[in-house]
């Protein structure tokens, strides 16, 4: 089976991804990691030098490649990858979709400690812009998001708690 974790920047996704995988007995996968091992890039290199829509025609295609493939595995998204082209169809089709939908001030104080000029989105963004940035990434992305077959809403989000969904 494959599950693809989905939600904004900062929602968990890779960290879920790599316990969900351990105790089901899976490979992880980080799609940004893979498009920057094939790509022999940075994410930000990527949009830097070729810019967003260059890399989401990258980030589409290794995701339609992952979903032909035979091999279980837990996927972390990028949190856009979902929004783009037929991205959260394919998903659905090939197996579990999962929607981590943690509250922005959370997920704002998460990101606040990390290098936000390592993600693209919010290079140029300052503390004092990063929650209305959140909110505002949120509002166009939530349709997606909500096509899940699985959602969790929480300020934290337990991988026993995806577990006994699935």
């Amino acid at each position: 089976m494959k599950f693809f974790l989905i939600g904004l920047p900062g929602s968990g996704k890779t960290t879920l991804g790599k316990q969900l995988a351990e105790k089901l007995g899976i490979i992880f996968i980080d799609l940004d990691a893979e498009i920057e091992r094939l790509e022999k890039k940075t994410v930000r290199e990527i949009f830097a030098e070729k810019k967003e829509g260059y890399f989401r025609q990258v980030e589409s295609a290794i995701l339609k490649k992952l979903c032909l493939d035979k091999t279980d595995f837990v996927l972390a998204t990028g949190g856009g990858t979902p929004c783009f082209f037929t991205n959260m169809e394919e998903m659905n089709r090939s197996g579990k979709t999962i929607f981590l939908n943690v509250a922005i001030p959370e997920i704002t104080n998460r990101l606040l400690k990390t290098n936000l000029t390592d993600r693209p989105l919010f290079g140029a963004t300052n503390a004092n812009e990063l929650k209305g940035k959140l909110e505002e990434l949120l509002s166009k992305r939530i349709d997606f998001y909500n096509q899940a077959q699985v959602k969790f809403s929480s300020e934290k989000i337990s991988v026993e708690e995806i577990i006994a969904a699935l």
